[in-house]
């Protein structure tokens, strides 16, 4: 345990978040995702897991050290629901209001199924959760922090 840092984000995950640079993107992804096979193409190479039970879970613990990117429009994304592109699943609108509460009150921009699964082989990690509802994924573009002023 360590003073001020949230006790869901083991080593590994501080290491990951650390490792990142500005423009690197996270997966969090629920208990249903194929993390393992595609975890293999990421810089990382394998995936790692958060001691969370539910998506908002992992992204509160994450935000709480990670900021967004905020030069892009693509700071995150969400797998769209098959047959439902406007449906917003209850991972997602959890999601969303952990972000506003972080500061970061934007919309999660979807993408299709297999968009996702390209942006989640792509990614500096992917981390699996314990969340159990379906489409609990998204995705994380880490931002930067500013010098602190003089």
């Amino acid at each position: 345990m360590l003073k001020g840092i949230d006790p869901r984000l083991d080593a590994d995950m501080l290491h990951a978040l650390r490792a990142m640079g500005h423009g690197d993107t996270l997966v969090l992804v629920d208990a249903n995702f194929p993390a393992l096979s595609m975890a293999r193409d990421t810089v990382l190479g394998a995936p790692l897991r958060i001691d969370a039970p539910r998506l908002a879970d992992a992204a509160e613990a994450v935000l709480s050290l990670m900021p967004l990117d905020t030069f892009v429009d693509n700071f995150a994304a969400r797998m769209q629901v098959v047959g439902a592109p406007d449906a917003l699943p209850d991972p997602i609108a959890e999601t969303q209001r952990v972000m506003a509460d972080a500061g970061e009150a934007r919309v999660i921009p979807q993408v299709d199924r297999f968009a996702f699964y390209d942006l989640a082989r792509a990614a500096f990690a992917i981390v699996q959760t314990g969340e159990r509802r379906l489409y609990g994924n998204v995705m994380l573009r880490k931002g930067v922090i500013p010098p602190e002023e003089d």
